[in-house]
């Protein structure tokens, strides 16, 4: 912890450096990821502050849309596409993801309820190879079923059919670095 609060000590010290963000955002990118602490979103896009519009869950799971119970990313998705405009959204899955490793392999997750109960929002459950570490066959799979959901969602529904927001799919490899997109004419995530 020390060498976090060391540097947050000195962050602040180049006031002119963010005084332009204090005018408010305008990000033209949602970039829903994994909570994993190894997907850094600004170091993978090399975005600055005020490019990105992040949501980080457990999995980068996109839960159903409800108007009965909102959920946190309900309201993200939402602010970003309504209020802030963004134009495109990528959902971007990885390589070793603890979430989808569990799915794939079928886990007993019995002594974690919370997070049992949040990946059931998964379903269907990924293919793949169980005893890939990897996962990327899975993580892949999820992370188009990911951007199926976001299509469920009104405003993205009606901000696609628009044609004023794309939706992207990403797999991004924390051993390696490399980022592949999926392209929808060849079926297949490819280097970017």
């Amino acid at each position: 912890m020390q060498p976090l609060i060391d540097y947050a000590r000195t962050f602040g010290r180049r006031p002119e450096e963010f005084a332009r963000l204090a005018e408010g955002q305008s990000p033209e990118v949602l970039f829903i990821t994994c909570s994993d602490s190894r997907v850094v979103p600004a170091l993978i896009t090399g975005a600055r502050p005020g490019e990105l519009f992040e949501l980080r869950t457990a999995g980068n799971i996109v839960p159903p849309h409800t108007s009965e119970h909102p959920t946190s990313e309900a309201a993200t998705i939402e602010y970003a596409v309504e209020v802030l405009g963004v134009r495109d959204i990528v959902v971007c899955g990885h390589s070793h993801c603890g979430a989808v490793g569990a799915l794939v392999r079928g886990d007993d997750l019995t002594a974690v309820p919370a997070v049992r109960d949040w990946l059931a929002h998964a379903a269907p459950r990924p293919a793949g190879a169980a005893e890939d570490p990897e996962v990327a066959e899975g993580v892949q799979c999820h992370a188009l079923t990911q951007l199926l959901r976001l299509r469920s969602y009104p405003c993205v529904e009606r901000r696609t059919a628009e044609g004023t927001l794309a939706l992207h799919a990403w797999y991004y490899e924390v051993h390696t670095g490399a980022v592949r997109a999926h392209r929808s004419d060849t079926d297949t995530f490819e280097a970017l």
